[in-house]
């Protein structure tokens, strides 16, 4: 069992065995839905989204989906969050007919999540592929979350590591260490926390890192040249399941290994939201400035959005063109200062 608070002070509880996915169990602790779900898990069952539903319910739409083949190929972390998500939603919702609902309802469900954009938004992406499968199985003829409300967020999300962190970072860890080796990996990689715990000598082939990454349904094989500063890393033992292992030599959960980085940047002075993905995101930016193309940046990172990628190229080129105007700038107006001659006539004598 796996019981903590987020950085919202929520409780979250999952359970976990060994060699399985972790299931998010309803909450509070020891309460009866807690109990329920909890036997479920332990029985290998999934947490349904709630008592047995109704033929045309919202609720009998989301256990369908649960069952479709769209649900099928997400990645495990993904379904956990998901299934939180909609069983939440169901609890409530559950018995509302799914063909009786319209924009204006979603509509509704948003504007009641009005001070949490960001999960207002998060609820609308998952109704709509609730309602994507019932539209595919007959429940409903239109998805009434696809012409939703959108609320824009001020978040930038994770923060982007610093040179300067990356240095104060260099400094407290040396080489060789391996929170030293798990940050060079995520910096000269560009991989996803999922990926780059995986990331071991199954994957060298010659000079190059050969991994399959998935992100939500698309599988993408990447080919990664082993960076000049990371090639220290052809030097580690072979015992290791991982090049970033535990001390026992095994492969660390996504999880655990991000709460491991956190620790580890905080221990070097860094500001407390310091994760993974932001090194990942350091990755990007670091490409970007070095004069990379969006598509040569794709190419190593594994990111199938151009768009996202072209915030990182824009912002590169801002500074550089930012550079460029003021050097044109002093070069267009010297202040000439007067020759100390001037204005001096010899004195006759």
């Amino acid at each position: 069992m796996n019981v903590y608070k987020d950085r919202h002070d929520k409780q979250r509880i999952y359970y976990r065995e060994p060699g399985k996915p972790q299931v998010a169990l309803p909450g509070p602790l020891y309460s009866e839905e807690f109990w329920t779900a909890y036997h479920k898990a332990k029985a290998a069952e999934p947490v349904s989204a709630g008592k047995a539903p109704v033929a045309g319910s919202m609720g009998a739409a989301i256990q369908g989906y649960y069952k479709s083949a769209e649900f099928a190929q997400l990645a495990a972390s993904s379904k956990q969050v998901y299934r939180r998500i909609l069983d939440a939603f169901a609890k409530v919702h559950g018995h509302a007919p799914i063909a009786g609902l319209q924009t204006k309802h979603i509509n509704g469900l948003i504007d009641a999540k009005a001070e949490t954009p960001a999960a207002a938004n998060i609820l609308r992406k998952r109704l709509s592929s609730v309602f994507e499968y019932a539209k595919s199985v007959g429940m409903i003829q239109v998805n009434p979350a696809k012409e939703a409300k959108r609320i824009k967020t001020k978040s930038k999300g994770y923060r982007t590591w610093t040179e300067a962190d990356i240095a104060a970072y260099r400094d407290q860890w040396g080489e060789g260490t391996p929170e030293r080796i798990a940050m060079e990996v995520l910096l000269h990689t560009g991989l996803r926390r999922s990926d780059a715990v995986r990331l071991g000598w199954q994957h060298l082939v010659d000079d190059t890192f050969v991994i399959w990454t998935k992100k939500s349904q698309e599988i993408v094989e990447l080919h990664i040249p082993i960076h000049r500063d990371l090639g220290f890393i052809l030097d580690l033992p072979r015992g290791k399941e991982t090049f970033i292992s535990t001390v026992y030599g095994k492969a660390r959960s996504e999880k655990s290994f991000t709460n491991w980085i956190r620790e580890a940047a905080h221990k070097a002075g860094l500001p407390s939201n310091s994760s993974p993905h932001g090194l990942r995101k350091a990755a990007c930016r670091r490409l970007a400035e070095s004069g990379c193309t969006a598509l040569e940046i794709m190419s190593i990172t594994g990111h199938r959005d151009i768009k996202e990628i072209e915030r990182y190229t824009k912002a590169a080129e801002m500074k550089r063109l930012s550079r460029a105007a003021m050097a044109k700038s002093e070069q267009s107006f010297i202040i000439k200062l007067p020759n100390p001659n001037d204005g001096l006539v010899e004195s006759k004598s």
